[in-house]
């Protein structure tokens, strides 16, 4: 290299020392003149054609002849110039030569500034193997600190109320000084009860009752009528009634609590055309409660604000006044057992099959010459500022993407079961990370912390906060994980989750002891059941896309009520002690395991512990069933039922099955400590669940638009219902009714395959 450079120093000395160039002037009669300019170092002077200097007009240029002086100075500078170059060159070609070191992962540091540029890497602290983080989560749970929590952080009341403000202060604070950077999430919602008047019925003109309990969002007013008997009020229930030839028409309809929720019971009297409905716990329930015991609850079909459906409640925000579809057209209010007891007693009519009968010894459906019933409800709509309060412990890699772990912590009445533990867990998990991160543990993705309220309600705090990001969440929420309730008793472990989150919730159950029974694993007593529309993980499922889990200790055996506590004063630490026995502690570690491990799993391996294969089971199953239908009534030679088909359906569920199948081999061969290639395929299996929300139908109108786990006619339970129905005869068959619910679920589950499968030239074509 060296002689190279000497050579370009040797030919650049011989063109400063010697050179020419030649320019061009245009002359006055158009020809053009030639100008040599010679440059001589010996001579240094300038010759020019004597022809040319009479020839120069004013305004053409002239280079100015340059002195000695001035040609030594340029000539110096040109030299280092030079110089310079070589160096510069030089130490580029001797860099690009060096070995650059290696760095197993990097870590990506985005500022303000750099919303839009490339991310910047640095490399991040070793990783821990999962065995080491599990461990490390033992060593800091302690039943002890996670009992003094739940204490600590309980009763705050319903929300919206003095107490439910200072346990919110109380919680921020103390994200605060765990340093998870808090913020609160301010609503504006309409919450509804008895106010300045309390609620009466009036039966026989000498009973007149005040419950203290009461049933939010019920109609307002006063209706009068003869009392049915419909045990659950559930569908098969009702039909039972009718079959007896009794009238649900203007009638004031006597229910017992549990089976379904207070909301689906009164939806369900209502489409029958009764006025009012009445609720009671019947001891052969409620065992060993006291009949005098009052209960509470609300009867809004859905969830949220019903005031602002489909919008988040902000501070003078500004929609259209339309009402939720789930809010009811009649009267709802709860009684205790004795006013329920004196109104059978009066009852006439014909007796109830023994699936009707409880703890009291006259069930009758009831008469249309008995006494009639009053019913007076005078809630009251009461606009309540409501808070959320978040903490995050930010991720490493992906910190844009985050699992939520959330609970409820108001309530209507004591709440202990229902609120307090939930929140207790929460903050224990919120204080084990923080403890974890200490100790070396660096999750890829970030951790969110949410306490809720206004979810006896109808889970509105977490709705509105939902509403409020729903184009947004789905793209960075991965996971959301429900702690409300989780214990009510020992000998069960019942939990609903997304099929994506199901293989994980198996082999987590695997690796846990039964808190009870210690030579058994938690696995053994797991029982998955569908997600309910009461439950605080719902929406998350079936409004915004987001797999979701919740799950509970409880009794063994199939009871009509998970536990009889729920929605009274009556929910405290004693009654849940008495339930449970000594083994209060051992059930809330249990519990503690099992969500602080799947969090952990979640933001710990390279790619996302979601089942995609889960899902080819779900389509297969609910698809299948629409074809048996199709198929039944094809054979029943259903008028038009020959020109309906099902092919293209069962292409779309084979091209799921395809594309979940090439996802989980490709994730099998590729590398998965690129990052780059790990956030693409993790992109990939965040998009199933939210692809499952209908795009066809309005949020406004049907809000929980899942196509497997939703409610509304977009639903592929609610096709099947109806070919079920044409088959008995109880519809006739509408062709554009059926063939548009067709299309609509063959392309939802085409489109989830399409994205599923990658790129477009990675697309099955088949349809």
């Amino acid at each position: 290299m060296a002689g190279a450079v000497d050579q370009a120093k040797m030919k650049f000395s011989k063109i400063v020392n010697s050179r020419s160039y030649t320019r061009f002037n245009q002359n006055p009669d158009g020809e053009n003149s030639r100008v040599e300019v010679n440059l001589s170092v010996d001579t240094e002077e300038e010759e020019m054609d004597g022809a040319e200097q009479g020839h120069v007009q004013p305004e053409t240029y002239m280079r100015p002849t340059i002195h000695p002086g001035s040609w030594n100075k340029w000539r110096i500078f040109v030299v280092v110039a030079v110089l310079l170059v070589i160096f510069c060159l030089g130490s580029l070609i001797g860099y690009s030569f060096q070995p650059k070191p290696k760095t197993a992962s990097c870590v990506p540091i985005v500022t303000k500034e750099q919303t839009s540029a490339p991310q910047v890497y640095e490399a991040p602290e070793s990783t821990m193997d999962w065995s080491d983080v599990v461990n490390l989560l033992n060593n800091q749970l302690s039943p002890k600190k996670l009992e003094d929590m739940i204490s600590e952080y309980s009763g705050a009341g319903m929300a919206g109320s003095s107490e439910d403000n200072i346990l919110a202060d109380k919680i921020h604070d103390f994200f605060k000084t765990l340093n998870m950077d808090p913020w609160i999430d301010e609503h504006f919602v309409k919450l509804q009860y008895p106010v300045n008047k309390t609620n009466k019925v009036f039966f026989d003109s000498k009973e007149i009752w005040s419950p203290k309990g009461f049933l939010a969002y019920s109609k307002t007013g006063s209706q009068q009528g003869r009392v049915v008997y419909a045990n659950y009020g559930e569908l098969q229930d009702l039909e039972i009634v009718n079959a007896n030839k009794v009238n649900l028409n203007g009638s004031v309809v006597l229910m017992r609590a549990g089976k379904i929720s207070m909301a689906q019971k009164v939806a369900n009297v209502a489409s029958k055309g009764a006025i009012a409905a009445l609720i009671y716990p019947d001891p052969a329930d409620y065992d060993n409660m006291n009949r005098d015991t009052e209960l509470y609850g609300h009867v809004h079909l859905g969830s949220g604000d019903p005031y602002t459906p489909g919008f988040p409640s902000f501070n003078h925000g500004q929609f259209s006044p339309v009402n939720s579809s789930g809010l009811p057209d009649i009267l709802a209010q709860t009684i205790t057992a004795t006013m329920a007891q004196k109104i059978f007693d009066k009852m006439g009519g014909k007796s109830v099959p023994s699936t009707f009968e409880g703890a009291f010894s006259n069930y009758k459906f009831g008469s249309e010459t008995d006494l009639p019933i009053t019913v007076e409800v005078n809630n009251e709509l009461v606009d309540t500022r409501i808070h959320n309060v978040f903490g995050v412990i930010k991720g490493f890699v992906d910190a844009d993407r985050y699992v939520v772990i959330g609970a409820q912590r108001d309530s209507m009445s004591s709440g202990y079961a229902k609120s307090s533990v939930g929140t207790g867990l929460l903050l224990e998990l919120a204080r084990v990370f923080s403890e974890m991160k200490k100790g070396g543990f660096r999750p890829k993705r970030s951790i969110v912390f949410a306490s809720w309220t206004a979810g006896d309600y109808g889970n509105v705090g977490l709705t509105e906060w939902l509403e409020g990001y729903v184009t947004s969440l789905d793209k960075k929420a991965f996971t959301y994980i429900s702690l409300d309730g989780f214990v009510t008793g020992v000998g069960s472990f019942k939990a609903s989750a997304s099929p994506l989150l199901q293989t994980l919730l198996e082999k987590t159950s695997k690796k846990l002891k039964d808190p009870v029974n210690t030579g058994s694993s938690l696995f053994q007593t797991l029982v998955v059941k569908p997600m309910e529309m009461e439950n605080g993980a719902y929406p998350f499922l079936a409004f915004s896309g987001i797999p979701s889990v919740t799950f509970r200790f409880t009794s063994t055996g199939d009871s009509s009520v998970d536990y009889k506590y729920f929605g009274t004063a009556l929910d405290d630490e004693n009654h849940l002690k008495s339930m449970i026995g000594q083994k209060l502690g051992e059930v809330f570690m249990a519990a503690a395991q099992v969500a602080g491990q799947m969090a952990l799993r979640l933001v710990h391996d390279h790619i996302l512990k979601l089942d995609v294969t889960k899902y080819v089971e779900e389509i297969g199953k609910r698809v299948n069933a629409i074809v048996d239908c199709t198929n039944d009534l094809k054979r029943k030679k259903v008028d038009k039922s020959d020109s309906l088909s099902t092919q293209w359906l069962m292409s779309a569920k084979g091209s799921y099955s395809r594309a979940a199948y090439s996802l989980q081999n490709y994730i099998r061969n590729s590398d998965l400590e690129d990052m780059e290639m790990s956030r693409i395929i993790n992109n990939r299996i965040m998009k199933v669940e939210h692809n499952l929300i209908s795009p066809y139908v309005s949020l406004r109108d049907v809000p929980f638009r899942h196509v497997f786990f939703g409610n509304g006619w977009q639903t592929a339970s609610d096709l099947e219902t109806y070919l079920k129905s044409v088959s008995k005869g109880e519809a006739t068959l509408d062709m554009d009714q059926v063939l548009n619910q067709f299309a609509l679920l063959t392309w939802t589950i085409q489109g989830c395959a399409n994205d599923l499968a990658g790129e477009i030239w990675s697309l099955d074509n088949e349809i």
